[in-house]
């Protein structure tokens, strides 16, 4: 299983003559297990580092993203590529996420330390220095934790609208699609997270 802040493997010249999703899919339909297994493969690390992120520790992580392949598997009949396969395991791996959240009404801490070393989040964008100053790690850590309680502190369905968007880098249409929502409620939903971060960090701002 893939660890967060996996960098994604480098394309091999090979790849290109690999099977796309689709051909993969059909094959598992018809019963080619090794199908499914490549695209496992093919998506583990994406939908594991998703699963972290949401979930805040590795073996929630591991559990959610597990579950995930498996509802795949179940449900590979009804996915009709209306969307990416990969957006559609996204929906998949949120809402069992969100079942989880919903059984559980545990409160996960989002461990921002490590998301600042995740590649292509706006987050790792905003803390990025390659020579820090000891004042200036205290300061990227004290930040980094406020914003860690923050996070954690908003409602679920507000935490995914933030991690989708400024972790993952998904636009509104991708998060939509992922979602199951309109945009509009999309964008309705960020920006409430928003403002809710920000009256969470008022005291804080300083800070930002």
């Amino acid at each position: 299983m893939a660890q967060p802040g996996d960098q994604p493997p480098r394309t091999s010249p090979d790849r290109a003559h690999e099977p796309d999703d689709m051909l993969l899919i059909a094959r598992t339909r018809e019963g080619d297990r090794t199908a499914f297994d490549q695209l496992i493969r093919r998506h583990e690390r994406r939908v594991y580092n998703l699963a972290y992120r949401l979930c805040g520790n590795p073996d929630d992580a591991a559990d959610v993203a597990a579950d995930a392949f498996v509802r795949v598997y179940n449900s590979l009949a009804s996915f009709r590529g209306d969307a990416s396969f990969l957006t559609w395991i996204y929906r998949i791996t949120t809402n069992i996420y969100l079942d989880a959240r919903k059984k559980k009404r545990a409160r996960p801490q989002v461990s921002l330390d490590e998301l600042v070393e995740m590649d292509d989040s706006a987050i790792t964008r905003q803390y990025e220095d390659h020579a820090p100053l000891p004042g200036e790690v205290a300061e990227i850590n004290e930040r980094a934790r406020a914003l860690q309680d923050a996070v954690s502190r908003l409602p679920d369905y507000q935490r995914v609208m933030v991690v989708m968007y400024h972790v993952e880098g998904k636009s509104y249409e991708e998060i939509a699609a992922a979602a199951g929502l309109p945009i509009g409620t999309v964008k309705s939903r960020l920006n409430r997270a928003r403002l809710a971060l920000r009256e969470l960090l008022k005291g804080q701002m300083e800070l930002f």
